[in-house]
């Protein structure tokens, strides 16, 4: 089966083929960094973190780009929210750019706890006004933008296909509207490019229409195209920003390029809370450092991916209880595994698990839109299939099991980010060797989806110089020792 994914720009899944064979250019929507990263954040980056990881198990070669936004937006569509980032640098008491600064740290500690891997290039929006100028002086130029007062607004009149991502037309914008009029706009559904900067607004940079700052759309397109180019593969975010944000970007991308933008969007859907949409104003607000201080980070991650990434995840402390008894007990079935490499002799026979069969069954579920909850029933398939094999109390052969524990080095470690090589810290010598070594085992196939083959190299010839021969198979990559 080739890879499905959804795009929500058609409403359907369609055959994923790149602009370019063999690379992915993809770019998310990174955090606002005004605060402690939360439950939602989880949601989203662990989500496109596996679409990474399996896009680079699958042999592309995947340049992905994740912004910072440490520029302070006003918040509604109609341009007259409030600046959160300057708000709580405000109650701080510091300067917004520290208050940025702290916050991405934290995000990062974040990510990183929950072995989410960097993006490979994370530009910030506070970086890149100049290409955001550029783009608004472009609009201008094409008459689809027009300056009002020192701020600079896009024309949706000149963009026909304006609402084709979120199916909204003007007159339902018109309808629904939330605010009073800007009477600075040609149309209420027009939105800010470039605003004034007011007295007291502290982020503010100079510009052919006076002093201001970046409306919130066009630092993605600035920053997405910059590093991705005019037209690239995969726009990832949160279903949140759908509208206005994205549908915002398509129409000053394209109208400025007058290029097709993205050819797939995939959007994470939220998180909700004993059945509640997840926010500070309802009391029912979950940061991720509580998370982790409760029920460890790689738990958080097990309950992020045992939902679809188009699904509502909904929390509760038994949900992410019963995530944890689930991680649990594969944990449990890996360090019962290694004690039994520890202990195997070479020769034997294998415990009859057709891992052939399990691989198909792990790539159709991740072939079909990264359905990880299908994936992982796969993990567990496996892991009650061993189970039965060592109640049999037969001895198996070392090489059979240690290409188990290579299989799940790859599916569950490398392919979805789950760190069960944990489950060996803190047994025996044997096991321990082997829990370092599984760990080792797929740090190497990270880096062979990468296409870097001398970093390959160096990682099986310094384990070979250290007694530990890695053998590549179809299933996975296994280890013995040698002399």
């Amino acid at each position: 089966m080739a890879l499905q994914v959804y795009n929500t720009l058609h409403r359907r899944k369609e055959l994923f083929t790149p602009q370019h064979e063999g690379f992915v250019g993809m770019y998310v929507c990174g955090p606002t960094v005004y605060s402690h990263s939360h439950l939602g954040h989880a949601k989203s980056y662990v989500s496109f973190d596996v679409i990474v990881r399996y896009l680079r198990s699958l042999g592309y070669r995947v340049l992905y780009v994740q912004n910072i936004t440490d520029v302070g937006h006003l918040t509604d569509d109609a341009d007259q929210g409030e600046d959160k980032l300057a708000r709580q640098a405000g109650i701080e008491r510091i300067h917004p750019m520290q208050l940025a600064e702290t916050y991405t740290r934290s995000y990062f500690e974040d990510m990183d706890a929950m072995n989410v891997l960097r993006a490979d290039i994370v530009p910030r929006a506070s970086g890149h006004i100049t290409e955001q100028i550029a783009i608004v002086q472009a609009l201008i130029g094409k008459g689809m933008a027009y300056e009002r007062n020192g701020s600079v607004y896009f024309d949706v009149g000149t963009f026909p296909a304006y609402g084709k991502l979120s199916g909204r037309t003007v007159e339902d914008l018109n309808a629904g509207a939330r605010v009073e009029i800007n009477e600075e706009k040609k149309h209420p559904a027009d939105f800010a490019l470039w605003k004034k900067a007011e007295a007291g607004h502290i982020m503010r940079w100079p510009s052919p229409w006076g002093e201001g700052f970046p409306g919130w759309h066009i630092e993605c397109s600035a920053m997405s195209m910059k590093y991705l180019g005019e037209g690239f593969d995969i726009h990832g975010g949160g279903l949140e920003n759908q509208f206005p944000h994205h549908e915002c970007e398509i129409a000053q991308s394209e109208g400025a390029t007058g290029k097709p933008f993205v050819r797939y969007w995939l959007h994470n859907n939220m998180v909700t809370v004993n059945g509640k949409k997840m926010g500070k104003s309802l009391g029912n607000f979950i940061t991720l450092k509580d998370a982790f201080a409760r029920w460890g980070p790689q738990v958080v991650r097990f309950f992020v991916l045992q939902s679809h990434y188009r699904s509502t995840l909904d929390f509760s402390d038994a949900a992410v209880e019963g995530a944890g008894a689930g991680y649990e007990k594969l944990a449990n079935t890996l360090r019962n595994l290694r004690e039994k490499i520890a202990a195997a002799a070479a020769g034997g026979e294998g415990p009859g698990i057709d891992l052939d069969r399990r691989t198909a069954e792990f790539r159709g579920a991740m072939d079909d839109d990264f359905n990880t909850p299908q994936a992982i029933a796969v993990l567990f398939d496996v892991a009650r299939e061993l189970n039965q094999a060592f109640a049999s109390e037969k001895n198996y052969s070392r090489s059979s099991l240690e290409a188990i524990d290579g299989w799940y080095a790859l599916h569950a470690g490398s392919m979805l980010g789950i760190t069960l090589e944990n489950a060996g810290a803190g047994e025996s010598p044997g096991t321990f060797i082997g829990s370092l070594v599984a760990l080792l085992i797929a740090v190497r196939s990270d880096v062979r989806a990468q296409k870097l083959w001398a970093l390959s190299d160096r990682i099986r010839d310094g384990l070979a110089r250290i007694g530990i021969g890695l053998e590549d198979k179809k299933t996975g990559t296994t280890w013995k020792r040698v002399s």
